[in-house]
Parts: structure tokens; C-alpha cells; sequence
């Protein structure tokens, strides 16, 4: 079982630059967090953000804020509900266990938010991308696999599994797929997810973290890799890079934002 993590104290945490938006899948209410770019010229890529397991905390909007700081608009999605926050980790096993159950509905949902952050005034529909964490990192794949519109997924430490019943299908979608070596919860699934890319004509990465378990990006779950998810600074800042080379990859550069996005580099370290 994964473990969850404590919010970290306020005086550790960056402020947060973005807002909260509001949406809706059909009859549920919905409430992400929206950041935007300054000093972007003219349209910018969409990228909506899937939280890990525990639902939407700071570590996908302080995302969101460093996406927008590169000059991407970025929306971190909520999919369990406005006001939805698990309390331990049955709770979030739970609730995550709904979507991982249902992959249509997952999909529905992630479909919800990419939908609002194309209306947003400044985003090009046709340049939009799904990142996820954990659980949001199967939500990224769950995107590439439903045919949603976006140019590119990247899972950060997600789960690989599929239903073994659902027929495999083209993929067109780039797909990135930053992988912890040493995850003890996702490793086993590593053949059988690389011989469905292969079945569906992806073209996919797959770069895999020495040393890294599960959580690698997220400071909140500790530094050690005994318990099978801790946070390691090398993978984590090794796999934001590789996901800019990827976006800048698919998007090409935004224009006005080289040196903003070079001074935030400098100033500030991912987490």
C-alpha cells in the first residue's frame, strides 16, 4: 500500500501565483487550479495536470505555477469532486480504485478538464498535453489510450497497467513515461505496458530513474526509499527536464518566453 504524506509546513511552501477554477463533468462539480503565463506572445500550449492518489494538493499547483513560468497555461485538474480530500490512504485507495475500475469515467473526467482549459482566453486548442503523478500518471496514459485530443502525455512514477480485457488501440498521442527503477509498486508492469506500446504504434519514451521509487517528485514523501516511495532530487529534476525537452519537442519554442523561463531556472529548483 502507498503511503500518503503530510502537507508540508506553510514556511517550506512557495505562494501560490494561480486561481482556483470551477468546471463541472456533467452533474459533478469540479474544482482545479488554473495558472497562466505572462509575457507569452500570442497563443500558448495547454497543459492539464492529474494529482496523485491523494487528490489536488499544492504539489500540482505549485506544478501548474513552474508550467506557467515556462509558458504554458496550465489547469491542475480535480477529478474526485469539489471538496473531495482523502483523509488516509484507505480513503484515497478507495476513491482512486473508482477510476482505475472505470477507465471511461476516468477519461470522462480528464476529457472535462482539457475541455475547460481549451476555452480559456490565450490557449491554442490544438497545442494541448496531459502530465500525471502516480494515479494522475495513469490518468496522462488513460489520455494517450482514450484518443483524447492532446499532442503528448507524460506520467511521472504512474501506474502502467490496462484492463487486460480492453482491446489495444492506435495511439497517437507522444508519450513520455518517467519511471522510478526501484518502484516497487509499478515495476512488474513494465513488460506488459512497453508490449501494449509497441501493439498500439506508440511512439513512446521510457527513461527509468536509477535508484528511484515511487514518489520520486514529491518532497512530502520523505527521503527514504526503504518505505518503496521517497522523494530523490537527481530524478526529479532529471525527469522535469526531460518533460520541457519533450514539450519543447512538441510545441516548439514559446515565443517571449526564453528568458523568463531561464531567469525562473536560475531562481527556483522544482519540486
Amino acid at each position: 500500500m502507498r503511503p500518503a504524506f503530510l502537507a508540508m509546513p506553510l514556511s517550506f511552501l512557495p505562494l501560490l501565483s494561480g486561481q482556483p477554477l470551477m468546471y463541472q463533468d456533467g452533474a459533478a462539480r469540479l474544482e482545479g487550479y488554473l495558472s497562466k503565463p505572462e509575457g507569452a506572445k500570442g497563443m500558448t500550449p495547454g497543459v492539464v495536470i492529474i494529482h496523485q492518489w491523494m487528490g489536488l494538493t499544492d504539489h500540482e499547483r505549485r506544478t501548474a505555477d513552474e508550467l506557467a513560468k515556462l509558458g504554458y497555461t496550465a489547469l491542475a485538474a480535480d477529478i474526485y469532486g469539489a471538496g473531495v480530500h482523502p483523509a488516509n490512504t484507505q480513503e484515497a485507495s478507495k476513491l482512486a480504485g473508482i477510476y482505475k475500475d472505470d477507465r471511461n469515467l476516468y477519461q470522462q473526467r480528464i476529457r472535462a478538464a482539457l475541455d475547460v482549459l481549451k476555452a480559456q482566453k490565450g490557449v491554442d486548442p490544438d497545442k494541448m498535453a496531459v502530465i500525471g503523478f502516480c494515479f494522475g500518471g495513469t490518468g496522462a496514459l488513460e489520455a494517450a489510450r482514450g484518443g483524447l485530443p492532446v499532442k503528448g502525455v507524460v506520467s511521472f512514477h504512474g501506474g502502467l497497467d490496462s484492463p487486460a480485457d480492453r482491446p489495444i488501440r492506435t495511439i497517437t498521442a507522444k508519450v513520455l513515461v518517467c519511471h522510478g527503477a526501484d518502484d516497487p509498486f509499478t515495476s512488474k508492469d513494465v513488460p506488459t505496458f512497453q508490449d501494449e506500446m509497441r501493439k498500439a504504434k506508440a511512439d513512446y519514451t521510457f527513461i527509468a530513474y536509477a535508484g528511484a521509487v515511487h514518489s520520486f517528485t514529491q518532497k512530502e514523501a520523505g527521503n527514504d526509499p526503504s518505505k518503496g516511495a521517497a522523494y530523490q532530487e537527481a530524478a526529479a529534476k532529471r525527469s522535469w527536464q526531460h518533460m520541457k525537452d519533450f514539450f519543447n519537442e512538441l510545441f516548439g519554442q514559446i515565443p517571449g518566453m526564453a528568458q523568463q523561463a531561464a531567469n525562473s531556472e536560475a531562481a527556483t529548483t522544482h519540486s
